[in-house]
């Protein structure tokens, strides 16, 4: 009724046979992720700087660019030139979002450094979104 299977299935599960994908450990994982977070997250603070320059956003610009670099193994991000387009209650409510996404990657990788700076950002995003919107204190 069936024909019978003639070549090797393209799943191994042979002990011992070498996979013919690399493999990534699930630290090399976690890194990818994380710095995929943190560059998302270095994106939008990059878009809030363009409409709303301000001390706190050029600092975490900055140590977002740090830790990108860091998880890239000292690849620096790619930055763009933005303009001051956008709402900006929206891009703090994004950047919380990609900080809590980063917060969690970081805490299950154990690295401290990240998750205080994802947990900050949080922080700084949950109060912009929290304050009353005047177009010169807005940040």
């Amino acid at each position: 009724m069936y024909e019978p299977i003639r070549m090797k299935s393209v799943h191994s599960t042979m002990a011992g046979t070498a996979p013919d994908l690399p493999r990534r450990s699930r630290e090399e994982e976690l890194d990818i992720q994380l710095a995929g977070h943190l560059a998302a997250l270095l994106t939008v603070t990059d878009e809030l700087r363009a409409l709303t320059p301000c001390v706190d956003l050029d600092t975490a610009s900055e140590r977002l660019a740090g830790q990108v670099t860091r998880l890239r193994g000292g690849q620096t991000p790619a930055r763009a030139t933005l303009s001051p387009d956008g709402d900006p209650t929206t891009l703090h409510r994004r950047a919380h979002t990609l900080a809590g996404r980063a917060l969690v990657v970081a805490a299950s990788r154990a690295d401290t450094t990240a998750a205080i700076l994802a947990a900050e950002r949080m922080d700084a995003h949950a109060a912009a979104l929290s304050e009353p919107q005047h177009p010169s204190t807005a940040h």
